[in-house]
């Protein structure tokens, strides 16, 4: 039986690197085996073997909430300002946008939660727009003095590299959208 020893073993010869894959030991070694996207001179790390198993490294994930309050009009789709990232591990996260990183398509859990300001007998909406398009909506109602209602939502969604997310807000009387950290907020992250 014969050994071969090799820090990179790349896997396809195809003109466009990221249709190529490469595994490989880090340069500092640390007992894990890296898979890679790419040919075997620069790879992109997309998940490593341990003692453990697999584990899967560089899921895109992020979260963000309102530093103020945001009136919206009436009757009109409004973009809401998640203007403070709380996480963004793959740079993703910019100007209220999730947008999918290069080599990062697949399905992603986003998440978000409106609280509209003293609202009373008025119609509430939250909706995520993906690519500029509404694909899901949730809506409140309130017809008390004094209530706070809010609109949130938890869906899957299959995305691929380029594609963004936005989160917009409706009325149907003037109102804002709270700024509180644990109550107006915006979040996904990459599932599989």
């Amino acid at each position: 039986m014969s050994t071969v020893k090799s820090k990179k073993l790349q896997v396809g010869t195809d003109a466009r690197a990221t249709n190529n894959f490469t595994i490989y030991q880090p340069s500092t070694p640390d007992g894990t085996l890296r898979i890679g996207v790419g040919n075997a001179d620069s790879p992109t790390e997309v998940g490593r073997f341990d003692s453990n198993g697999y584990v899967a490294t560089n899921t895109p994930a992020f979260s963000a909430y309102k530093s103020s309050d945001q009136s919206l009009s009436a009757n009109t789709q409004v973009k809401i300002t998640f203007d403070t990232e709380l996480h963004d591990n793959q740079s993703a996260y910019s100007s209220s946008r999730f947008t999918v990183p290069s080599g990062q398509g697949g399905i992603y859990l986003i998440g978000f939660n409106l609280v509209y300001s003293n609202a009373i007998n008025v119609r509430c909406q939250g909706r995520i727009y993906k690519n500029g398009v509404s694909i899901v909506t949730t809506e409140s109602y309130a017809n008390v003095a004094g209530q706070d209602p809010n609109c949130t939502t938890t869906f899957l969604l299959p995305l691929i590299a380029g594609d963004y997310i936005e989160i917009y807000g409706y009325v149907t009387t003037v109102h804002s959208v709270r700024s509180v950290v644990n109550e107006t907020f915006f979040w996904g992250y990459k599932l599989a």
